[in-house]
Order: structure tokens, then C-alpha cells, then sequence
């Protein structure tokens, strides 16, 4: 299971790319076909994010997901 840690880095990670292209937390989720309050959870680190949930967040912040792991190792 991922430490808090590990969360919270992908949550800051995606929160630096969503602010960068000055998108809300609702319109990142809306993006990314994902409800507001999930976002919310993976920015602060509350949620265990799916696979599938970190490639659609990275296809709706125009990055590969790769990037948006590179922060966890």
C-alpha cells in the first residue's frame, strides 16, 4: 500500500500541472471524466488513485502520466 508521502507527492504534482494551465478542480475533473471532490482527494493526498484515473488525468492536463509520476521516485 502507498504511504501517505507517495500520495501526497502525485496530489502536489497534479495540482502544480492544473495550476500551470489555470484550470479549476472542477474543470480538471470534468476533463478527465472524474467527480470534483475525487480531485480534490488526490491533490491532498486522501486517495489511492487507479491507473486508469492517473491516464485520464494526465490526458486532460496534456502530459504523459509518466510526468506526472516522475516526483515518486
Amino acid at each position: 500500500m502507498p504511504t501517505p508521502d507517495l500520495r501526497k507527492k502525485f496530489g502536489n504534482c497534479v495540482r502544480k500541472f492544473r495550476r500551470e494551465r489555470e484550470l479549476s478542480q472542477e474543470k480538471l475533473a470534468e476533463l478527465a471524466d472524474l467527480h470534483r471532490n475525487y480531485v480534490g482527494r488526490v491533490e491532498r493526498g486522501e486517495q489511492n488513485i487507479a491507473l486508469l484515473n492517473i491516464v485520464a488525468l494526465a490526458h486532460a492536463l496534456k502530459v504523459r502520466p509518466a510526468k506526472l509520476m516522475e516526483t515518486l521516485s
